[in-house]
């Protein structure tokens, strides 16, 4: 009698089927992950929002030209977007991302809480403005003089100094000199949402 072929493993197809059918739902999750709408993630990425919307629902099928603007909206590889499995590799595949004039380096993958550098520039004639967001900050000052209004209170911070707080209340961050001042951040998807997603004004305007 020949031998039958094992037909009960996944075959090349349904292995791909698979992998498309997941990237939806992944898109959704991370826009939702950043408090993004799909009107703003169109109006970022270029990409219309119909296309957007039967993307995350599964019916329209994923290319190369539009995972590409939305892994670099969401600071994420394109191989997270469609569940590659991990390499091995524990490099961080770093993505500087400028916004209003700051620099944030994401130093960690996504997921968690998130570790940034943050490069703040001398802002002339700018007021501090504290604010309030969602979560609790960790920082740790590289270079520079770094002024942080917490509250009531005024402090600087020079390299080698941390302070932790709750963003609950107000405060400010930003060079105390003329010179960049360079910190690691260390923060959970609410204060990254607040610091690179809001459509307010940036660390080093006032905004938290």
């Amino acid at each position: 009698m020949a031998a039958r072929e094992d037909t009960t493993g996944p075959t090349p197809r349904t292995t791909k089927d698979g992998v498309l059918a997941a990237v939806g739902p992944r898109l959704r999750e991370l826009r939702r992950r950043h408090g993004m709408t799909l009107a703003e993630l169109a109006e970022r990425t270029g990409i219309n929002e119909s296309t957007l919307s039967r993307l995350e629902g599964g019916s329209r099928k994923p290319t190369l030209e539009l995972l590409l603007p939305l892994a670099e909206v969401h600071a994420v590889p394109l191989d997270e977007l469609v569940g590659a499995p991990r390499t091995g590799d524990p490099r961080i595949h770093i993505r500087p991302v400028t916004r209003d004039g700051l620099t944030y380096v994401p130093l960690s993958r996504p997921g968690g809480v998130q570790a940034h550098k943050l490069l703040i520039p001398p802002r002339p004639g700018a007021e501090p403005v504290p604010r309030t967001h969602e979560g609790f900050e960790w920082l740790y000052v590289l270079a520079g003089r770094l002024r942080l209004i917490l509250g009531e209170r005024t402090l600087v911070l020079t390299p080698g100094e941390a302070a932790e707080f709750d963003t609950h209340v107000p405060h400010w961050l930003g060079p105390d000199d003329d010179r960049t001042v360079e910190l690691l951040v260390l923060f959970g998807h609410q204060g990254e949402r607040a610091h690179l997603r809001a459509r307010q004004g940036p660390l080093g305007d006032g905004t938290p």
